[in-house]
């Protein structure tokens, strides 16, 4: 494998040390990104939240210091990723109050109805299914619950020039990546029945997140 083709595979699923070492850079690079994102919805000091793609765990802790009396979750499907998002959050899980799985987004080790929320960040991208995998997110919500999906690259934002060049990449070996218009994340919730779907842009920063509710 090139050079190339490991540093596309490691954003995928991140592996070994430097795997390790990817995660929790993007601790750091994505914790503005998920603040703002965070801004555009509520999270009850007793919700029970999920985390998929949870990476190196930092947007898990966050959500553990708001949801004060509730449970959180993060799920992901490489080994790299769960190692350190279980180091992150090593003493909140000692209290019982996060849990860190080895998962995929397109079969949740989750049962139905459980959560009152649940985030991607710098996840969607590579999810394997994207209209199945958030079917399956809206499985594992409660009635009345929120997806939120934030994200700092998007078809036609501050940063498409080098997404399209990451685009055709991945393409190049076989790897898939979702490069969503804005108008194209809207649908990619309804079609999956989200209600009340709305979606934000920082124009600036080019971020974006978008956000729905399962049917009540």
């Amino acid at each position: 494998m090139s050079a190339v083709n490991r540093l596309l595979s490691q954003f995928r699923k991140p592996t070994g040390w430097s795997g390790r070492l990817n995660v929790r850079n993007m601790n750091s690079r994505h914790s503005k990104l998920t603040d703002w994102g965070l801004t555009h919805i509520s999270v009850g000091s007793h919700d029970t939240v999920v985390d998929v793609g949870c990476g190196g765990g930092r947007t898990v802790r966050k959500l553990a210091a708001i949801a004060t009396h509730g449970n959180v979750y993060g799920v992901d499907h490489s080994e790299a990723s769960v190692a350190v998002a279980t180091s992150t959050n090593r003493q909140l899980i000692a209290n019982g109050r996060v849990e860190i799985r080895l998962g995929s987004v397109s079969n949740l080790p989750f049962p139905n109805g459980m959560f009152d929320l649940a985030t991607a960040v710098e996840t969607h991208y590579y999810w394997p299914d994207l209209p199945a995998d958030m079917r399956e997110l809206s499985r594992v919500l409660k009635p009345g619950g929120t997806l939120i999906i934030i994200a700092e690259a998007y078809k036609g934002g501050k940063h498409d020039k080098q997404i399209q060049e990451l685009v055709e990449a991945m393409k190049s070996i076989n790897y898939t990546y979702a490069h969503l218009s804005p108008d194209e994340h809207r649908q990619l919730f309804s079609n999956a029945g989200y209600t009340d779907v709305q979606l934000f842009e920082d124009r600036d920063k080019g971020w974006i997140c978008c956000l729905g509710k399962t049917p009540s």
